[in-house]
């Protein structure tokens, strides 16, 4: 899988406890699934959860969406089993709680050596290393645990996030230096579209990836805020559109709607056209 090119617009968790939920993830318009071991499912049913996983896996029926396990912590009871059960599972990644640096990942590496693994970015001590992080050979992407932190922290939740702010750009400036995707932490009002929606453009303005979300009546508006608007694929043609004429003409840069447009521009556009098709390719599998 090349993680850097595939859309990552929704991202939602599903308790890999409940079959039912499993189920219906399988037509969810959603880009990628984090089938979750640890916070949303009870001690008393880890065991279970694993089993029940595996065969929903197995069965298959998940399309082009990518299939994320998030397992417990290896410093937990539950961990070590998890990550040998993942492995097995038919799955994309592995995403990790609480990653604190490279040290963690190694150890995971050397248990489940060729896996690819997510970090969950959720301690002041993984933002810190998020630089090292990021550039591990196994690390394949980052989803950002903006509650853990926020309670970490000892932060408040505000709507602008402005507590949180330089750690959503250090693990974003961390995940783009290493070419992998970065995705936003979730919204927890999922009755609230307006609050979902202003959080999503933030995260989208910032330059993550996407949202992790915890429920399905948050994927449109995901899907929507983080995939190209008509009017920016518009825009995005007709930048390159003048960009090819100039240069045609021996010109370097082309003028748009009275603003320059030069080759980092036309980078920008074709990125976004890129995405636009991947974007299709993935809802057409």
């Amino acid at each position: 899988m090349n993680w850097s090119e595939r859309p990552w617009r929704s991202v939602l968790y599903i308790p890999a406890s409940k079959a039912r939920a499993l189920e219906k993830a399988r037509g969810l318009p959603v880009d990628a699934i984090i089938f979750d071991l640890e916070d949303a499912v009870a001690p008393e049913e880890k065991a279970a959860a694993r089993e029940t996983l595996a065969a929903a896996l197995s069965e298959g029926g998940y399309g082009a969406r990518a299939r994320l396990v998030r397992v417990n912590g290896l410093d937990t009871e539950w961990g070590q089993a998890d990550l040998d059960a993942a492995a097995a599972m038919d799955c994309d990644a592995i995403l990790l709680p609480k990653v604190g640096g490279a040290a963690d990942l190694d150890r995971v590496a050397a248990r489940v050596p060729g896996a690819a693994l997510w970090a969950m970015m959720e301690t002041p001590e993984g933002i810190l290393n998020a630089q090292e992080i990021a550039g591990h050979g196994a690390m394949t992407g980052f989803v950002l645990g903006t509650n853990d932190l926020a309670k970490e922290l000892q932060a408040r939740f505000r709507p602008d996030r402005l507590p949180l702010m330089q750690a959503l750009q250090t693990c974003l400036l961390a995940a783009r230096a290493a070419g992998i995707p970065c995705v936003d932490g979730v919204y927890n009002a999922f009755k609230d579209d307006a609050g979902l929606r202003a959080e999503c453009e933030q995260g989208r303005d910032l330059g993550m990836d996407g949202k992790t979300l915890i429920h399905p009546a948050q994927v449109a508006i995901a899907n929507e805020v983080f995939g190209p608007s008509e009017a920016d694929i518009a825009l995005a043609e007709r930048h390159i559109a003048a960009f090819d004429e100039a240069a045609a003409k021996g010109e370097g840069v082309a003028v748009v709607d009275g603003r320059i447009v030069e080759n980092l521009h036309v980078a920008t556009a074709r990125a976004l056209l890129a995405r636009r098709d991947a974007i299709r390719a993935l809802e057409g599998a």
